[in-house]
This record gives C-alpha cells, sequence and structure tokens, in this order.
C-alpha cells in the first residue's frame, strides 16, 4: 500500500522558509546552493589547483548537512509527496512542447528527451549538459551566488546585486525558452 503526503500549502512552508532565513541571518550564516558547492570543492581539495577553493571548509560544515538535507528531501518528495506522475500544464503548452519535439509533454516531471539516460549519453545531450554546466558555473560566480542565495536570502536582506541578478535570471530563463529550447529541440 503506498502512502502519499499531500505537499504543505504555502501558509505552512512560507513562514518555514521565513524562519530558516531569520535563524541563518541571527547566526551570521548565508544560504545558496553554491556556497555549498564551493565548501565540497573546498573538501575535495580543489584549493590546491585554484587559490578561490582555499579555505577552511569545516568553518562551512553546515553547508555539508545542507547539501545532505537537499538530497534526503528530495527523495522522501518524490518517494511519498508525488502524487501521480502527470502534470497539469496548460494544453498550449503541451501543444507546444510537442511542436518542438517533447513525445510525452506534461505526462511526468521529467521529460526524457532531456532527462533520460540515453538521452545524455547522446552527443547532443553531453553538450548540452556541458555547457550549461559551464554557464550555470560561470554564471553562479559572476553573480557572486546562485539563483537561491540570490532570490531568497539576497532579496529578504533588501540588496540590490541581488535584485539585479534575479533580473537577469529570469531574462536568461525567457531566453531559454522562447528562443534556445526551439533550436536545440
Amino acid at each position: 500500500m503506498d502512502f502519499i503526503l499531500e505537499p504543505w500549502p504555502w501558509y505552512v512552508a512560507g513562514p518555514l522558509i521565513t524562519l530558516i532565513m531569520f535563524l541563518l541571518f541571527y547566526f551570521g550564516k548565508k544560504f545558496g546552493v553554491s556556497s555549498n558547492l564551493e565548501t565540497i570543492c573546498a573538501l575535495g581539495g580543489a584549493g590546491k589547483f585554484v587559490d578561490f577553493f582555499k579555505f577552511d571548509w569545516r568553518a562551512n560544515g553546515w553547508n555539508l548537512m545542507f547539501i545532505l538535507g537537499t538530497v534526503i528531501g528530495g527523495f522522501v518528495a518524490f518517494q511519498w509527496l508525488t502524487p501521480i506522475e502527470t502534470i497539469a500544464i496548460n494544453p498550449q503548452t503541451v501543444q507546444d512542447l510537442t511542436n518542438i519535439g517533447f513525445q510525452n509533454a506534461g505526462a511526468q516531471y521529467l521529460p526524457d528527451e532531456i532527462f533520460s539516460i540515453e538521452s545524455m549519453f547522446t552527443l547532443k545531450g553531453f553538450l548540452i549538459l556541458l555547457i550549461g554546466g559551464v554557464l550555470v558555473g560561470f554564471g553562479s560566480r559572476y553573480a557572486g551566488g546562485c539563483t537561491s542565495g540570490h532570490a531568497i536570502v539576497g532579496l529578504s536582506n533588501l540588496e540590490l546585486p541581488s535584485l539585479i541578478s534575479v533580473i537577469g535570471f529570469f531574462i536568461g530563463g525567457l531566453i531559454m525558452i522562447w528562443v534556445l529550447f526551439p533550436i536545440l529541440f
């Protein structure tokens, strides 16, 4: 028998995020996935090759707990908080995605045309992952943080650079979906 929980409503999840942000601010910590990846790179010895990673990763050890929690939380959400595989999206969106080559748009959360093992090991899939990874890594470093860091922490601290970064993230996302997706697929 499958036990499926319902996702928490916004009025529960939102205040919990606020509480976490307050606690991080109170204890002088900054939240963001890219800072967690920096800690992992420093732990792995990247400081031997790049000065940027020469820091005491133990001082940021709490980041490793965040990554562990993210993995566990993702597993719990997929296992018990995903009631169905189909996604309620606009029929026009389904048609647009079908027109550019997505066979089962809306039938599952991660389309096989991008996320299947077979797709990742094609030349096109490999190049998309490689170039996308380099662009995300470069963008996070250039912007001084990632989407979660700027959008959640930076905006709640009323930081102008975070507002500019978040606007850039949205513009980049729109360009990707409306311009590059039809070319790539």
